[in-house]
């Protein structure tokens, strides 16, 4: 096992009728801005639940945030925040109203010209303070809610970049299993998607004696082939609910990739997808994770072989016939809940796959992955794969 440190000062308040607790979480002698995305949680009963937790704060409120959440609409709530002297700010929603919510924070309070320059890393500043915030998640998939990643859109340049930073880090998620009822069966299986490859960019890279993490690791994986299909199939089973929420948060909160190599090229890649494309974030991942597989079967073969054993009960064939069973298995579930996983599923062509290797060049990005090898030939011979 690695050396690591781990930090997670986010409570977390799980359970059904807990936005309520929003009184006792949110201070009451600063004013708050609540953020939130398209308008949902005015037609599935959160934001009368949040207004009433509210009653006696002071509240302005910025709706409209994208999924994918787009710099340049980000940008309009900082100059808000910045007029109207906000100090604290409350996201509800997705991933993507907290990412960008988290934008917001470290955005407000940014020395430098333009925060777009916190996710491009081209600054002499480094990020020293951010606006205090809390969340009230309306949708499990990608763990923002008891971490400090945030990744953000711009349009302008279709681009979208990712940052980090414990400063962004929720003071508190409230976690209700009952938003889910209302969910789309399309926001289900991205966030079953999402939080699946959020393993796996964490696990599935090469051994370092580490059990600990591998087996929470492929607990969490199991959890969500067993529960992503039932919630999908019965949107009000409770516990469902309520063990793909819970899932989705530990798949991304520090616990599982601590003292562990990661990856992460996955992401890497499949944000091209949607700077260029639009694709939802999920289904970019569903695209690229079976090609990575593939293309560096070599160097992640001892942990492939693990997940299948231990997660597929794939134990039968060489090495490479296992590999191979095991890549057509994670497709399959990515199909089996509606994620298509070609780039032709998506009207992309190999134009596409040009662009995407031009632009990891131009930004000097010739090795990702957890052994920094996977080079921009490399990063076009996995999307020639899932064409």
């Amino acid at each position: 096992m690695n050396n690591f440190e781990f930090y997670n000062p986010v409570r977390i308040v799980f359970g059904k009728g807990e936005i309520s607790a929003l009184k006792g979480l949110v201070p009451k002698d600063k004013k708050v801005m609540l953020t939130y995305g398209g308008g949902s949680i005015k037609k599935n009963g959160v934001y009368d639940q949040v207004k009433e937790a509210l009653q006696g704060v002071d509240v302005i409120e910025f709706g409209g945030i994208e999924p994918n959440p787009h710099y340049e609409t980000l940008m309009k709530a900082i100059e808000i925040v910045q007029k109207e002297k906000v100090d604290f700010l409350l996201a509800v929603g997705g991933g993507s109203v907290l990412d960008g919510t988290k934008f917001i924070a470290a955005g407000a309070l940014w020395p430098g010209e333009d925060p777009w320059e916190i996710l491009t890393g081209k600054t002499d500043f480094p990020l020293l303070k951010a606006l205090p915030l809390g969340s009230v998640l309306t949708l499990p998939a990608t763990g923002s809610e008891m971490n400090g990643n945030s990744v953000v859109t711009r349009v302008e340049t279709q681009e979208k970049l990712a940052f980090g930073s414990p400063l962004v880090m929720p003071q508190f998620s409230i976690l209700d299993p009952t938003v889910v009822f209302s969910l789309p069966d399309r926001q289900v299986a991205n966030g079953v998607v999402d939080a699946f490859v959020h393993v796996m960019e964490q696990y599935l890279t090469y051994p370092v004696d580490a059990p600990i993490q591998d087996r929470f690791a492929e607990s969490i994986l199991t959890t969500l082939i067993e529960e992503g299909p039932k919630v999908l199939a019965n949107r009000n089973d409770y516990n469902t609910a309520a063990n793909f929420m819970w899932a989705a948060t530990m798949a991304l909160n520090g616990l599982i990739g601590a003292g562990v190599p990661q990856d992460w090229a996955t992401h890497a890649i499949g944000h091209e997808i949607t700077a260029f494309h639009g694709v939802d974030h999920a289904r970019t991942l569903a695209v690229v994770l079976p090609g990575l597989m593939h293309i560096k079967r070599s160097n992640k073969k001892d942990k492939i072989l693990q997940y299948g054993a231990r997660v597929w009960n794939i134990t039968e064939g060489t090495e490479d016939e296992r590999i191979d069973q095991i890549i057509s298995a994670t497709v399959k579930f990515f199909e089996s809940v509606g994620i298509k996983t070609r780039l032709s599923d998506y009207d992309i062509d190999a134009s596409f796959i040009t662009k995407v290797k031009t632009r990891f060049l131009h930004r000097g990005m010739v090795g990702i992955g957890e052994h920094g090898d996977i080079s921009p030939d490399q990063v076009a011979e996995i999307l020639e794969h899932q064409l």
